[in-house]
């Protein structure tokens, strides 16, 4: 593994990740503000990653889409505590294909397809029986398996442009790898923990 290549070294962390943490062990903190810079922060799921990016899909009028729309700046958040590690991503966001997010769509449950349509992300719900009502209406509106994307549901694919690596140790000495962005590639650099 190249020194400088953080995707490799994310690629391990990840894999090591999966074997240790006891749920999710792509969650991951999505971090975003508005135009004019409040922050807000949540947890979403890494769906696919690569040499472009880092892959997540959402509700494109959620708050979250909202705040991407004005400002596409983004920040993401590993923490594996079983492993004692964490994982700083930042840069800007771009929608995914339509291709892409139709085929991430097309894999997840019926119940979750279903969902994506009967949901009125981040707007007030009145009551529960108000959610589940429009769950009963889109299985009707849908009655078998062809359910398609709706127009709103798409993915976000975070486009890298620094990554900070940080391994706890006795301390709190800790190591903190940062990556940056050049025209060259990749450059890498400790900093104090």
């Amino acid at each position: 593994m190249s020194e400088t290549d953080p995707f490799a070294l994310f690629d391990l962390w990840l894999a090591e990740a999966a074997i240790s943490e006891p749920n999710d062990h792509n969650a991951m903190t999505l971090a975003t503000a508005t135009a004019d810079g409040v922050p807000s922060a949540r947890m979403v799921l890494l769906k696919a990653h690569d040499s472009r990016g880092f892959v997540f899909y959402t509700n494109q009028d959620s708050r979250k889409g909202a705040e991407l729309a004005a400002n596409r700046q983004a920040a993401l958040l590993f923490h594996w505590k079983s492993r004692r590690r964490q994982v700083r991503i930042e840069g800007p966001v771009e929608a995914v294909s339509a291709a892409e997010s139709d085929a991430y769509f097309a894999s997840r449950p019926r119940l979750s397809r279903l969902g994506a349509w009967a949901s009125l992300q981040s707007r007030p719900l009145p009551d529960r029986a108000t959610l589940e009502g429009r769950l009963a209406e889109m299985e009707a509106r849908f009655p078998d398996d062809d359910i398609p994307r709706p127009p709103q549901w798409s993915g976000l694919r975070l486009l890298p442009q620094s990554f900070e690596f940080w391994q706890d140790a006795a301390f709190r000495l800790h190591d903190r790898q940062v990556f940056t962005r050049d025209a060259g590639g990749w450059t890498m650099q400790r900093i104090y923990p």
